[in-house]
């Protein structure tokens, strides 16, 4: 197995279901890999800023990881304004970035670029895979990363010899840590300062943003008299819902 497979089936086994992808080159072995692994869908975008939309917008409905696929630093590059928004949103994205061969970056080509640098403006966790061996265990390690509470975009840099060569294995999935939860004492100071009688103001991010989330506030909103849908002047209740996870 070549570490492009590897790196297929780790993402399968980690619950990644969909790649949307603008690849090159330098990332063909892992484009085969996607057409041999089941489980892993691959949607081509025409432009590294519809791929670094689409992966953004499909992991916030579907509440779980989606993949992208770009052509070496620049092509990372070009997605980079969409990425900020899904880093804004912490939205689990996982980023593929393929890259020269590592005998073939001393020579400069005119696709080489400060990847790393590029990556961590708008990614939570960065890597450049060494070899095909660690491939797989990258890819478990960039999954867990983005979904690790509040979420964020994991980049995993895979130079071409990485995703050919052979000896690959598929990584073991990682489990990411839960999520902080609200003590009941938060719980009751909000209540309190609800009722208060004073002015109040909701600031929904995350799953708060969810349709069970805005359900839920909608009934606080309602059950303290609050409720800005009557045809009144609300005076005291303000919800704001902020796009960020």
């Amino acid at each position: 197995m070549n570490g492009a497979e590897s790196l297929a089936r780790t993402l399968v086994a980690c619950g990644v279901d969909t790649c949307f992808a603008n690849p090159g080159t330098s990332e063909m072995h892992f484009v085969s890999a996607l057409d041999r692994v089941a489980g892993l869908r691959c949607v081509l975008g025409l432009a590294e800023t519809v791929v670094a939309g689409c992966a953004d917008g499909y992991a916030r409905m579907a509440g779980k990881p989606a993949a992208t696929l770009f052509h070496c630093g620049p092509g990372l590059g070009n997605a980079i304004a969409n990425l900020h928004n899904a880093k804004r949103a912490h939205t689990p994205i996982v980023n593929i970035v393929g890259d020269h061969a590592t005998y073939h970056r001393l020579h400069d080509a005119p696709l080489t670029a400060d990847t790393e640098g590029l990556a961590h403006t708008v990614s939570s966790w960065v890597r450049t895979c060494a070899g095909a061996q660690s491939l797989g265990t990258d890819a478990a390690a960039a999954v867990q990363a983005a979904r690790t509470p509040p979420g964020g975009s994991a980049t995993l840099i895979v130079p071409a010899d990485c995703a050919w060569n052979e000896g690959g294995d598929p990584g073991i999935p990682l489990p990411a840590p839960a999520a902080a939860s609200v003590t009941p004492v938060a719980v009751k100071d909000i209540a309190r300062a609800i009722r208060s009688g004073s002015s109040s103001m909701l600031l929904l991010s995350g799953t708060a943003l969810s349709e069970r989330g805005l359900r839920a506030a909608h009934r606080v909103a309602h059950a303290t008299g609050r409720n800005c849908g009557r045809r009144r002047r609300c005076r005291a209740w303000h919800v704001v819902a902020v796009a960020r996870r």
